[in-house]
């Protein structure tokens, strides 16, 4: 009689674990995917640039809000150390925001490297300066508003108008322009070294040439910084109001 019993329980067990496998196998139950990386772990270029900067710099580099990545003249200007650097730390002025952990980002290090190397291997041109030597990406000194005006108007009111406020490229000062670049807000929005690196590398997805097609001659280095240092001058004091002075 015991062993009757037993055996009942045996085999009773054996179908409770029988219809617990079937329930787990059960149609439209989900089963065990793919693994997903951590975050930390997921060192593919496309992944990491969709997922930190496409937002900002646009798709592939193209049209964003923010500099073109895709510019090779900007990527030979800047150079890896510069890049790897703004990416790690963000960039005081602008709205850049630290992407390393040690900054409190989110990246590591390695991502940061795969970021920097995939932009210059995807979107550099080794050639592309021609033998020419560009301003320095940074200015090396003061530069002179007076001066800057002068050369202003010389190499870039032809599109942006003169003092800055016309109209056939996005103005710069004030504007009866539509969209978020002819904003009167514009120049307290945008960082000096951002205004420096845009005139050096220019914008080729908007025509706007680099610092060797402005006139008849090559913008120098204290041309680009004394054009910088005027436009400074016209920044609003306090974004979304009107300037006393």
């Amino acid at each position: 009689m015991m062993d009757r019993l037993r055996a009942g329980f045996a085999f009773a067990g054996l179908g409770c674990v029988t219809l617990a496998l079937m329930a787990c196998q059960a149609p439209g139950k989900p089963g065990p995917g793919p693994e997903v990386p951590r975050p930390s772990h997921v060192l593919d270029f496309a992944t990491l640039y969709q997922q930190n900067c496409a937002a900002c710099h646009g798709v592939d580099g193209h049209r964003g809000i923010a500099v073109s990545l895709a510019n090779p003249v900007y990527l030979a200007l800047a150079g890896k150390d510069v890049l790897i650097n703004y990416t790690a730390k963000g960039g005081p002025g602008n709205l850049m925001p630290p992407f390393a952990r040690s900054y409190g980002g989110t990246l590591t290090d390695q991502q940061i490297d795969v970021l920097v190397d995939g932009m210059i291997s995807r979107w550099g041109h080794p050639g592309i300066l021609a033998g020419s030597t560009p301003p320095p990406y940074a200015a090396a000194g003061k530069g002179d508003p007076a001066a800057g005006h002068t050369d202003f108007e010389q190499y870039c009111a032809r599109c942006h108008g003169g003092d800055a406020a016309h109209a056939a490229a996005p103005a710069l000062n004030k504007t009866v322009q539509a969209g978020p670049v002819t904003n009167p807000d514009y120049l307290a929005l945008i960082s000096d070294q951002s205004l420096r690196s845009t005139i050096i590398a220019g914008m080729p997805d908007e025509g706007m040439p680099d610092w060797r097609g402005f006139g008849p001659k090559p913008l120098t280095d204290h041309e680009v910084t004394d054009i910088v240092t005027w436009l400074a001058t016209l920044r609003q004091t306090t974004p979304g109001q009107t300037n006393a002075k």
